[in-house]
């Protein structure tokens, strides 16, 4: 029987009261009519039915399968502190307080996990059904809770489970949100009970969206159909370990004495050796595999990709996080400060839920004391800090993804010279208002699913794909098979927890080592020391494999060797120069590493500039404060301006207009504020400097869908020699295009500047104006920034005196659901904005925008938080939306005003503090 829930008498509600939709089309369209028709609806849509589903945060509430009484206090932004005298009992309601706040959002992830969009959404769904059921997450996930985790980590999953449960029970969907009213327009569809595997899942979804370079692969190969071996490798530089610095520079990973038995040696080569292998023998090329089977298969894919919703971020190398930690003898408080702010897409409600756990008296039996960034649906805090350490996390990047070509022959693959059948199973998808759907997911004998079966034209295109001679016979045709480390089963979940009631180093590396999927970067303080350390399952490969582009099936070779071992990883612990820096740069040289973790890392520029910051701070004894971290991680310098800005203006510009805009670069301090025009100008030339000298020249399968040119006919051979042009369309939505304009692009850009007669700078003539192509870097830049000019005229009008960086660069928070396509009405209702903001791609304020696309914001520091170790209840912190995920809540985005100003809020953690903070407290009992 599940849960009774029960108020008693005298309880009342207490004080609670942009991305474009590409990743998550989560609605059945006839909700327009639906919801428009009917005078039923004005009367249904009444302010009780909005207020139906806020939470009781007051008085006392019955809970069956409680051991004790709970305290949940909740401060002024509804963020709550939750008091129990046991950890079942603890985590039993923290479900049931996430429930209360995002019961929604949470049924939409679990749905999300396990493949079954369609039936809370319709037959929009199907497709991404199909994919999500190919990857098998939830499948993955149930082993692990069977097989992997340990029988605590089971009780309070279980607890958890109880928790969200209980607030579930009696209630109709409209009791619980605003959406199960709206959808209640169009289908039957009711919640149902929550299982410890659903939480569990959760963990694979932000695993995928922290995949690592599976885009790099795709892009690089999508880039041979129109580009050589040494362009690709232009585009690709190699990482600058001289001028931005790895994460660990004076530490270590313990000594190899294992003979590498865990994986065999392998390359140690960080570059991009396997992108100009391709042409030269090595990687995919080299084995026979033609540029029709490859680039088709990964077309067609890549449009599989881009529907896929997303969890937590675009996958990319716009995404990251920025962390840093600052030894106490190098601050003013005399103890360790830590920052953290992970970059995400945005989101309604964010995708973090603020959150303490506190053990009324903490001992063996009930160890958890512990406050931070929760996920909603999932128990445990994943970032924050408890009574003893902190510790923070970016994405490391590592390459933890392959995909394989493969061979198809009847119902099997190729491999080693034999063919060897597939793995079936059949999944049945539900779909609301619709038949089911049946399909058959096909996977290797090593578990890799092939995810070219989900789209019909793959399946078309691999039959017909045609193969170079070396490669095996077409036979059957070419499928796309993954093999990522998320789908095998894991530990991460146990890691939550032992984090979460570390006491030191030696608990949290402990803990680190639980941690295999998605690998991030963490950060560690204590009251006296500083540390990092690279968790995750990460894959060692053969010396002919560095994992940068899409191998061959059928070669035995190109198979992962094995996995490094958590002794073999790097680290570091109280280095010399007193602070350490993660902001998704290479974590270790590679000249000081065995082992490749990818050529794909992020290049630096912002750990760079974090570095740079810290070291202005320190020199000549100088100290660093909690506020002076605040300020770091608003700092919006723009390292590409810096850079291009002396260029620029050495340009002579004819037309009075131009040279207009150009003086607004003079004398700029290359900061990008919201207010500021020289940024909107700069961002803007920076931009058409990009689409002129790459973007035009890439293949359509990377270029802005809709964006058409004129460009030189090719074959299987390559261009024809006699000048025939076609006209094609770019194929990717706007906010996964190149180039992106990131810190890669950053790179590309530096190299070629002491080259100003390269060919990247040359342009044919325009056919639309019959203007004149340029033939070096000053006429392309000239170019560019008359294009910029006349692009932020008819964007922001002919005065650039009312021009503003802001203006171009806004924040529409959208919910990513109904919120995304639904009709004007329930937008209006679920979404709020526009934000101007400031900051920009690759600066530490990374407010992102993709180059190719436009200049809207595309991801987010989707949190901010200084921890202050010398004195816990200083420390500060903020969100970027608001506690709850109710619309017309108080408390839905009550912090992004603060969020955008660069404000943090107050963070208590000790009970005085958390007392002298609460605006309401709500009692749970047995």
């Amino acid at each position: 029987m599940p849960p009774n829930t029960t108020a008693t008498t005298g309880d009342k509600p207490g004080k609670s009261g942009r991305k474009k939709g590409r990743k998550a089309r989560l609605v059945v369209l006839v909700l327009v009519l639906a919801i428009i028709g009917g005078i039923a609806y004005g009367a249904y849509w009444s302010i009780s039915t909005v207020r139906a589903s806020f939470p009781q945060t007051t008085g006392t509430i019955t809970l069956d399968g409680l051991s004790g009484p709970v305290d949940v206090k909740r401060d002024g932004y509804g963020i709550p502190q939750i008091y129990a005298s046991s950890p079942q009992d603890l985590f039993m309601a923290q479900g049931y307080v996430q429930a209360q706040d995002r019961f929604y959002e949470m049924d939409v992830r679990r749905h999300m996990t396990s493949g079954r969009l369609s039936e809370m959404f319709g037959k929009s769904q199907v497709k991404n059904d199909e994919f999500l059921r190919t990857l098998g997450w939830d499948r993955v996930a149930k082993k692990e809770y069977d097989t992997k985790l340990s029988a605590s980590t089971k009780k309070y999953l279980q607890a958890y489970a109880k928790g969200v449960n209980a607030y579930l029970h009696g209630r109709s969907g409209k009791d619980i949100s605003l959406e199960y009213a709206a959808l209640g327009f169009t289908n039957d569809y009711k919640p149902v009970q929550w299982t410890p595997v659903d939480s569990v899942s959760w963990l694979k979804a932000m695993a995928w969206d922290l995949r690592g370079n599976m885009q790099d692969e795709i892009d690089r190969a999508l880039m041979t159909s129109r580009l050589g071996p040494q362009q690709i490798a232009d585009l690709y530089p190699e990482y600058p370990y001289g001028r931005n610095k790895p994460i660990v520079r004076e530490g270590q990973y313990d000594t190899l004495t294992k003979s590498f038995q865990q994986g065999g040696s392998q390359s140690g080569s960080q570059g991009t050796s396997g992108t100009t292998g391709t042409a030269n023998g090595s990687g995919t090329g080299g084995s026979g595999t033609s540029g029709s089977a490859l680039t088709s298969q990964l077309t067609s894919l890549n449009k599989v990709l881009d529907n896929v919703p997303t969890a937590v971020g675009v996958n990319g190398h716009g995404i990251g996080s920025n962390s840093w930690v600052v030894a106490g003898n190098y601050t003013i408080t005399g103890k360790p400060l830590l920052a953290n702010d992970p970059h995400l897409s945005p989101s309604l409600p964010s995708v973090w839920y603020q959150m303490g756990l506190h053990c009324r008296t903490v001992s063996s039996a009930c160890p958890y004391d512990v406050t931070g960034y929760t996920f909603a649906g999932m128990p445990g805090v994943v970032i924050g800090h408890n009574a003893d350490i902190a510790w923070g996390m970016t994405n490391s990047g590592v390459d933890v993804t392959d995909l394989y070509l493969e061979k198809l022959t009847g119902d099997g693959y190729l491999y080693d010279g034999k063919v060897r059948p597939f793995t079936n199973r059949e999944e049945t998808i539900e779909v609301a208002g619709g038949k089911a759907k049946k399909i058959v997911v096909r996977q290797t004998a090593d578990g890799m699913p092939l995810l070219s079966d989900r789209d019909d034209e793959l399946v078309e295109v691999g039959k017909k794909a045609s193969v170079a001679s070396a490669a095996p016979d077409r036979g059957d045709g070419y499928g796309i098979a993954l093999r990522w480390t998320a789908l095998d089963a894991g530990t991460t979940m146990d890691a939550v927890f032992a984090m979460d009631r570390a006491t030191d180093w030696k608990d949290f590396r402990a803990a680190a080592a639980l941690f295999d999927v998605p690998s991030q970067n963490l950060v560690y303080a204590d009251k006296k020391n500083i540390g990092y350390t690279l968790p995750g399952k990460i894959p060692t490969r053969s010396a002919s494999d560095d994992g940068s582009i899409p191998a061959p099936g059928w070669d035995k070779k190109y198979r992962w060797t094995g996995f490094i071992h958590e002794d073999e990883l790097p680290y570091e612990f109280n280095p010399k120069q007193g602070y350490i820096v993660t902001a998704n740069q290479a974590v270790i040289d590679k000249d000081k590493y065995p082992y490749t973790l990818t050529t794909d890392w992020g290049y630096g520029t912002r750990s760079q500039r974090i570095t740079d910051l810290i070291e202005s701070k320190i020199k000549d004894g100088g100290r660093i404060s909690p506020d002076d971290m605040r300020q770091m991680q608003l700092d919006n310098s723009s390292e590409i301006a810096r850079m291009l800005t002396p260029y620029l203006l050495k340009i002579d510009l004819k037309d009075p207009d131009v040279r207009q805009a150009q003086k607004l670069l003079e004398g700029w301090d290359y900061t990008q504020t919201s207010d500021s025009a020289a940024a909107a100008y700069f961002n803007a030339v920076w931009r058409n400097i990009l689409k002129l000298a790459f973007g035009n020249k890439l293949p359509k399968e990377l270029r802005v869908k809709g964006q058409c040119l004129w460009v030189d006919k090719i074959d299987s051979t390559g261009p024809l020699d006699d000048d025939t042009k076609v006209r094609e369309c770019g194929e990717r939505d706007a906010d996964q295009a190149q180039p992106d304009g990131g810190d890669r692009w950053f790179e590309v850009v530096r190299d070629l500047l002491d080259k100003p007669d390269s060919d990247w700078w040359k342009t044919p003539a325009s056919r639309a104006n019959a203007r004149p192509g340029a033939v070096n870097r000053d006429q392309l830049f000239a170019r560019a920034m008359i294009d910029a000019r006349w692009e932020l005229t008819a964007k922001l009008g002919k005065d650039i005196d009312t021009w503003s960086w802001g203006r171009l660069h806004r924040l529409f928070l959208k919910n990513q659901t109904l919120g995304t396509e639904g009709p004007g009405i329930l937008q209006y209702v679920l979404n709020r904005g526009p934000w101007k903001l400031g900051g920009g791609e690759a600066a530490v304020d990374a407010t992102g925008w993709n180059a190719a696309g436009g200049y809207g914001v595309e991801w987010v520091p989707s949190m901010r938080m200084v921890v202050n170790m010398a004195d816990l209840d200083k420390s500060k912190w903020i969100n970027l939306t608001g506690a709850s995920g109710h619309a017309y809540s108080a408390h839905y985005t009550d912090q992004t005003d603060k969020w955008v100003k660069g404000e943090l809020l107050p963070w208590s953690f000790s009970t005085k503090a958390v007392d002298d903070s609460t605006s309401d407290t709500l009692v749970l009992k047995p």
